[in-house]
């Protein structure tokens, strides 16, 4: 539906605002028949393929590979509309060989949309596509209600949670970006100046001027970013003076990284079983068992098809993960489609430039799975937790600890004589002892240590 008179700012609070009110929504997902053919006859592909390169038993440890379709990703898109405060009032799912450039469905389709959300009293419709200006504008003069595509919901989840000035910048600078586009057609007085007698204005249409506003602003909020940048590049280079690793967990959106660093780290960040209920990163210290200590680092969660605007603009965040000596991967075992999320989490590390570093692989919530299915996980390497629980965080410590290469740990021997009270006390702060007697005024270790703490009591270490 096209308004008159339409300001910059009330076209954004109109449509990229957080509503605290419980909006009703109607939902439409498009089953691109063709495209899910191709991606099926690639799956049986790549699983023939891997048929004939494995030997018979592992075939069928092997889990057959599920296919990612329409009803799932409009199963994803329900979650989303929930995160943004909505209240979903019906859906439809359409099949197509391929989408209609003017209005993605058709016309015929958009008409019996319009009278089944009437019927249920929606306010706003929602695609799970990504709609251009043109689209959404002729979708909307056929509706006669707000519509907006995935990329505009999660936009306005992110406005949601961002709690942070950081966040809510990042936020800004994504909403602006996918808004400037999409600025054209929003209003008559918009489009054009008129040519006959007492129409000609100023030579400026309103349309330059909220463009050159947008510019403005999207220099300012760039600038404001550098400037967040430098200063976590001051803060990263202190830390990194100090021999003290970073951790950082990654993963789905709603894989439960929160509730897995919170009783990891004793921290209080909000668990939300909601989609991208973290959008600040947080860093804690953790000590392992080895005595070690590292930073683990909470972020974002990922998610199929992440607008590029928003990868961009959380460049500033995710340089954590860039940064990371170590990525956590964490997986939510309980979701049918856990190993396609976890092919999107790879997808989005590798655009980040962060999919050669270590990782560790842990499969959360298996309190939710049965024991048979708890069995079948099989993942090289792999922790199985449950951080709501409790279940498996020692082994998740373990594995750290293990991977780590940073100042890695070894193994010893040592005698040291007990009037050496300072090695002493430096073996119980930063090492790991296994076993300790005492013979002739001294006493005699095995433990486990860091080499930077073996290296300075190198004289006491006997072969």
């Amino acid at each position: 539906m096209v308004r008159s008179k339409p300001s910059l700012s009330r076209d954004f609070k109109q449509n990229l605002r957080t509503t605290e009110e419980r909006e009703r929504a109607f939902l439409v997902g498009i089953d691109y028949r063709r495209r899910t053919r191709l991606a099926q006859q690639a799956r049986d592909a790549a699983l023939a393929r891997r048929e004939r390169e494995t030997s018979a038993t592992e075939k069928f440890a092997e889990a057959p590979p599920v296919v990612f379709g329409a009803q799932e990703s409009l199963d994803e898109l329900r979650e989303l509309t929930l995160s943004a405060g909505g209240e979903v009032a019906g859906e439809f799912l359409q099949s197509k060989d391929k989408p209609d450039p003017a209005t993605v469905i058709g016309k015929g389709k958009l008409e019996e949309i319009s009278a089944a959300a009437r019927s249920a009293g929606a306010q706003l419709v929602i695609f799970d596509h990504d709609l251009s200006a043109s689209q959404q504008r002729n979708i909307e003069n056929i509706l006669h209600v707000r519509v907006i595509g995935r990329t505009q919901l999660i936009l306005d989840i992110f406005a949601r949670h961002a709690r942070t000035r950081e966040g809510q910048l990042q936020v800004e600078l994504a909403q602006l970006e996918y808004l400037l586009p999409r600025l054209t057609g929003r209003g008559v007085e918009m489009s054009q100046l008129g040519g006959g007698i007492g129409t000609r204005g100023p030579g400026e249409t309103q349309l330059e001027t909220d463009r050159r506003k947008i510019h403005r602003r999207i220099r300012q909020a760039q600038q404001q970013l550098e400037n967040v940048r430098r200063i976590r590049a001051q803060q990263r280079q202190r830390r990194e003076s100090v021999p003290v690793p970073t951790v950082a967990l990654v993963g789905y959106t709603n894989a439960g990284k929160s509730t897995l660093f919170n009783a990891l780290t004793r921290a209080t960040v909000e668990a939300s079983p909601r989609m991208f209920a973290t959008l600040d990163p947080t860093i804690r210290s953790v000590t392992l068992p080895s005595r070690r200590k590292v930073l683990l680092s909470d972020t974002v969660g990922f998610i199929r098809n992440l607008p590029h605007t928003l990868v961009s603009a959380f460049r500033a965040t995710l340089e954590e993960v860039q940064r990371a000596e170590l990525l956590v991967h964490v997986s939510d075992v309980s979701s049918p489609h856990e190993r396609e999320q976890a092919e999107q989490v790879e997808r989005v590390l590798e655009e980040l430039e962060a999919h050669r570093q270590p990782r560790l692989r842990v499969l959360n919530k298996i309190d939710l799975v049965t024991p048979a299915a708890r069995a079948a996980l099989r993942v090289d390497g792999a922790v199985q937790v449950s951080a709501k629980t409790g279940t498996g965080l020692d082994n998740v410590r373990e594995k750290i600890d293990e991977l780590l290469q940073q100042d890695p740990l070894q193994r010893v021997r040592m005698r040291i004589p007990q009037r050496e009270g300072k090695a002493l006390a430096a073996i119980e702060a930063g090492g790991r002892v296994f076993s300790r007697s005492y013979r002739d005024g001294s006493v005699q270790l095995d433990l486990q240590a860091p080499q930077s703490v073996i290296r300075r009591l190198e004289k006491f270490v006997v072969s």
